[in-house]
C-alpha cells in the first residue's frame, strides 16, 4: 500500500484528511478523528536504520493503537516492528509497503474502532 492509497481509504472511509503538525518533519502525517482530535495513526517516513532495518534508505511506517494482545501477536513479524516512539504496549509500528493493503485497512480500522471507544466514553 502507498501513502496516496492509505489517505485516500481514510478520506473515503471517514472523511479524514491527513495533517502535518511538524514544520521540521513535513512528511509526517497525523491521522485523527474528526470529533475530538485523537490520533488513531501516525504516517512517517523514517531512516531504515532508525527501525533497526537492514538497508539504506526510508521507509514508510504507520503506527496504530491497538489491542495489547495483537500488538504481542504481530509485533516481530515481517512487516510489523515495536511501536517507534510511542508506547510499546498499545501501539504498534506498520511497514505499509511490507504488508498486504487488506491488512492494513483492517488495523488501520481496528486502531480507528478503538480510538473512537476511549474518545466516546470520555465524552458526556
Amino acid at each position: 500500500m502507498t501513502r496516496e492509497e492509505l489517505f485516500r481509504f481514510v478520506q473515503e472511509t471517514w472523511g479524514t484528511e491527513p495533517e502535518y503538525p511538524w514544520l521540521d518533519d513535513p512528511e509526517s502525517a497525523v491521522l485523527r478523528h474528526s470529533i475530538g482530535g485523537k490520533w488513531f495513526g501516525l504516517l512517517m517516513k523514517l531512516p531504515r536504520k532508525t527501525l533497526g532495518l537492514p538497508g539504506e534508505g526510508r521507509v514508510e511506517a504507520l503506527n496504530l493503537k491497538l489491542d495489547p494482545a495483537l500488538v504481542y501477536i504481530l509485533r516481530g513479524q515481517e512487516g510489523y516492528l515495536p511501536a517507534w516512539h510511542m508506547n510499546k504496549t498499545h501501539w504498534l509500528t506498520v511497514l505499509i509497503e511490507s504488508v498486504p493493503p487488506e491488512r492494513v485497512t483492517d488495523l488501520l480500522t481496528q486502531s480507528w474502532e478503538l480510538t473512537k471507544k476511549k474518545m466516546s466514553k470520555a465524552q458526556p
